[in-house]
């Protein structure tokens, strides 16, 4: 079977902003509503790393609000690591002044992106979900950002198993908030092709990496390298690297 290798980048970023340790969230907490800081610093060192990848998917990438100057963040990074297609997915705005979004860079067309909002006891998050290929055989890449609490992931992870239930060739990125063996997990493996990972790398807090709390899930048809860890510049989250060997099939 000819394959295709396609790296993959799973990066929270933020909005920019930087966090190098716990006490920063009380400290630097205004560098979360303003616009100020050294967020393009920041920006610019994210979009060297993505360069280096064929699809990324953002969390926490802020589309145009106060604090990043009106900038959409999704799409500076593309601009500026060379990605012909992009889309945003606006989720969660705070107190008029800060929005946050999901974001997917790729440098192959999708032939459909799609927009998903989740449920959970308070709204705000979302599934940003490309098709590349056609029919279920195709490969689809969604972009997650889930919720803290147990009961909203486990009412999130239902739908989001609803939808990818049918698909062989399928990845699922973003910002889980919790590790892959938690029981509200079991409901992904359990109703998609989607397969635990090999290990779990810790990706959280970004200085002292002790939760694996960040994810590349992918179903058995999709040939792995190893998963790796990487900085994502002013984030309190590690970014995620895979490289996957994808069914050139899958892609026409």
């Amino acid at each position: 079977m000819d394959t295709r290798p396609l790296r993959f980048l799973s990066a929270n970023i933020q909005a920019g902003s930087s966090t190098r340790r716990y006490s920063d969230y009380a400290t630097r907490s205004w560098s979360h509503v303003l616009p100020a800081g050294r967020k393009q610093h920041a920006l610019d060192a994210i979009a060297r790393l993505a360069g280096g990848h064929d699809i990324v998917g953002l969390q926490e990438s802020d589309p145009g609000s106060w604090r990043s100057g009106f900038t959409n963040q999704t799409h500076y990074l593309a601009e500026h690591a060379g990605f012909e297609y992009w889309s945003h997915q606006p989720n969660r705005r705070v107190g008029g002044v800060a929005s946050s979004a999901n974001g997917l860079l790729s440098r192959l067309e999708p032939v459909e992106v799609l927009d998903h909002p989740l449920p959970g006891r308070v709204k705000g998050r979302g599934l940003l979900l490309a098709r590349f290929g056609a029919g279920d055989d195709g490969l689809v890449v969604a972009v997650a950002h889930l919720s803290l609490g147990a009961g909203s992931r486990r009412s999130q992870l239902a739908f989001i198993g609803e939808l990818l239930a049918d698909h062989r060739h399928a990845v699922l990125m973003g910002d889980f908030n919790c590790m892959p063996d938690r029981p509200e997990m079991e409901l992904l493996y359990q109703r998609t092709r989607l397969q635990p990972p090999g290990h779990a790398v810790p990706t959280f807090p970004a200085w002292r990496p002790q939760r694996a709390i960040d994810h590349i899930l992918i179903t058995s048809d999709l040939g792995r390298g190893e998963m790796q860890a990487q900085s994502a510049a002013a984030s309190d989250h590690l970014a995620l690297s895979l490289q996957l060997d994808v069914p050139v099939s899958a892609l026409a």
